[in-house]
Order: structure tokens, then sequence, then C-alpha cells
């Protein structure tokens, strides 16, 4: 069984920058995907970023793009979401999610982390 912890959120204000880390409890498969989802009060669940864990092009939801970063330290079986000039509508929890298809859609993502708070005031 395969667990994810994120950390790294925070209350931060608008413009800072934030790191969100995700450590997953053992070696993921070559074909696997990591992705970043968030949840903002009220609203549905969304798409945030994805990348492959062996390499490949990372993808994002064009509401972040060009803001957020998402990496991999394989060595550490860890994926991070570097998200810098941060906006109010950033305010969301944030889950991290492991699938193994290169895909934005939920569905496709079989474990999933509890979530880490990102609070982004004006």
């Amino acid at each position: 069984q395969v667990q994810l912890q994120e950390s790294g959120g925070g209350s931060v204000q608008a413009g800072d920058s934030l790191r969100l880390s995700c450590a997953a409890s053992a070696r993921p498969f070559s074909n696997s995907v990591f992705g970043w989802f968030r949840q903002a009060p009220g609203k549905a669940r969304e798409f945030v970023a994805l990348v492959r864990y062996h390499g490949g092009s990372p993808f994002y939801a064009d509401s972040v793009k060009g803001r957020f970063t998402i990496s991999r330290d394989n060595p550490k079986n860890i994926v991070y979401l570097q998200m810098d000039s941060l906006k109010v509508e950033d305010t969301a929890v944030y889950y991290c999610a492991r699938g193994s298809e290169y895909t934005r859609d939920q569905s496709a993502y079989e474990y999933w982390g509890q979530g880490t708070q990102v609070t982004v005031a004006s």
C-alpha cells in the first residue's frame, strides 16, 4: 500500500512563495505519474499539475502556468510543487496523488495524500 504525505502548506501574503512536498512511502513504479490537485472552500477539487516520475514534460493547469513548478527528487521519492506569485484564489487544500496515466483526470489516480492547507491573504 503506497502512502503519500504532503507538507509545506501554510499562510502567506499574496505575491509570496511556498514549496509543497509529497513524500511517497515506497519507490514508485517506472510508469508512475504524480499529480497535484487542490480544493478551495465550496468548490470541487481541481487539477493543478502533473509529472511522470521518470522524466518527461510536466503539465499545468492554465491558472497556475508560469507561477507553479512541479519537480521530483527520485532518490528521495519526493515530488515538489513550487508555488510563486501566489494569489488569493490559490487558497485551497492541496493534495498529492499517484497514478499510472498521464492525465489530469482525478479518477485515474489510485493513491492520495491527506492534503495540506494553503491560505493566501491579500
